[in-house]
C-alpha cells in the first residue's frame, strides 16, 4: 500500500526543535518541514536537526532551498555553488563542458543534501530570464529557453544519479515579470503564445523527469485572472497537457502574491482544489496553525513518493569519492570568480 502525507509543509523557528513545534508536527495533516537560513548553522548541525525532527516523525518529508549563487541556505560544511547563470555563462563558451558540470552540480547536491538528512531542495529553476526580473535574475539559467531545458536536464539526472528527486520551478515561468511575488502580486501580461514560445519550453521538456513543480504567485492575465498556484487552469494543463504526474508544492502560501486569495485557511483551500498536494505555509505560525487546522483529513500519496529512498551517504566519506573532490573543486572556484 502506498504511504501518503499530509499535505501542510511548515517551517521551524531556530536551529533546535522545540517542544511546541513538536507537538506541531504530530498532527496528521504536517506531511514535511522546509529549512530556512535561521534554521542553518552548518552540516552537522542540519543533520543533526534533521535526525530530531524524524525522531518526532520518521515519515515527513524535509525540505531545504539550496540552487546555488544567492539561494543557498546551507553554506558551511558543503560545496559553495554557483550562480545557474554563471553554468549558463559557462555553456556559451563550451556547451559539453557545461552540460556534464551541470550533472555534475546536480549529483554533488543531492549527495551533500541527502548526507544532511534532507529529502530535496526545490531546485532547479526553470524560469527563463527576460533581464528585468529581481527576485529571478541570476537563478535562472539564462534567457535562451533551448540552453535552460539543456542545463537543467543535466542537473536532473545529477539529482537522480545521486537519487533525489528534483522540483522544478516556477511554473509556468517567473522570468518575465519585474515584479517580487514575496512583496506584491506580479501581473504578466503576455498572451499565452508567447508564453509557450519561451517560459513553458523547459517545463513542457522536462515535466517528465520532475518529481515536483512549484507553480509561481503571478497572474498571467490573458490566460486566468487567479495566480498560477490557484488557477486550476494552470495546473490542469500542467497535468494534462505536459503530462506531469509528480507532486505539485505551491509556492509559500504566506507571501504577498498569495494573499489575494483570502485568509491562510481560504488561500489552501484554494491550492488544494485548484491542484496543489503540498502547501508550504512559512513565517507565519498563526496561519499555519489554521491551514493544519483546515487541512485535517487531507493527504497525497505523490508528496510520499519523494522521500530519499537510499541508504544515506555519510557526509566526512564525501570526500573519499574522486568524483565529489573534483566536482567540489570546480564549483567552489566558479562560485568565488
Amino acid at each position: 500500500m502506498t504511504q501518503t502525507l499530509g499535505p501542510v509543509m511548515l517551517d521551524l523557528e531556530g536551529t533546535r526543535l522545540h517542544d511546541e513545534e513538536r507537538e506541531l508536527l504530530v498532527q496528521p495533516a504536517v506531511g514535511g518541514v522546509i529549512l530556512f537560513g535561521r534554521n542553518v548553522e552548518n552540516a552537522d548541525q542540519v543533520r543533526e536537526l534533521c535526525r530530531s525532527i524524524r525522531e518526532v516523525r520518521s515519515d515527513l518529508l524535509l525540505a531545504i532551498d539550496q540552487e546555488g549563487g544567492r539561494v543557498q541556505r546551507l553554506r558551511e560544511g558543503v560545496t559553495r555553488l554557483p550562480s545557474m547563470s554563471r553554468l549558463g555563462r559557462e555553456y556559451l563558451a563550451a556547451p559539453e563542458v557545461a552540460r556534464r558540470l551541470c550533472q555534475d552540480a546536480g549529483w554533488l547536491l543531492g549527495m551533500e543534501m541527502a548526507a544532511c538528512g534532507l529529502d530535496l531542495s526545490f531546485a532547479p529553476v526553470l524560469d527563463v530570464d527576460a533581464g528585468h526580473s529581481t527576485v529571478i535574475g541570476d537563478r535562472s539559467f539564462g534567457g535562451d529557453p533551448e540552453i535552460v531545458t539543456i542545463l537543467a536536464a543535466a542537473f536532473i539526472e545529477g539529482l537522480n544519479e545521486a537519487g533525489m528527486a528534483a522540483v522544478g520551478k516556477h511554473f509556468p515561468g517567473h522570468g518575465g515579470v519585474a515584479a517580487d511575488s514575496h512583496h506584491e502580486l506580479p501581473v504578466d501580461e503576455r498572451p499565452l503564445e508567447a508564453l509557450r514560445q519561451r517560459d513553458l519550453i523547459p517545463f513542457n521538456a522536462l515535466s517528465s523527469r520532475l518529481g515536483g513543480v512549484m507553480p509561481a504567485h503571478v497572474v498571467y492575465s490573458a490566460f486566468d485572472h487567479r495566480p498560477a498556484g490557484f488557477s486550476p487552469a494552470w495546473l490542469g494543463m500542467l497535468r494534462e497537457s505536459l503530462g506531469f504526474k509528480g507532486a505539485i508544492f505551491s509556492d509559500d502560501l504566506s507571501m504577498a502574491g498569495a494573499r489575494t486569495a483570502g485568509a491562510p485557511a481560504e488561500r489552501a483551500r484554494q491550492a488544494l482544489e485548484a491542484g496543489c498536494d503540498m502547501l508550504l505555509v512559512c513565517n507565519d505560525r498563526a496561519a499555519a496553525v489554521e491551514v493544519v487546522a483546515a487541512c485535517e483529513g487531507r493527504a497525497s500519496k505523490r508528496v510520499a513518493k519523494l522521500r530519499y529512498g537510499r541508504a544515506r551517504p555519510e557526509l566526512d566519506a564525501l570526500g573519499a569519492l574522486s568524483r565529489w573532490r573534483r566536482v567540489h573543486a570546480r564549483l567552489e572556484a566558479m562560485a568565488a570568480d
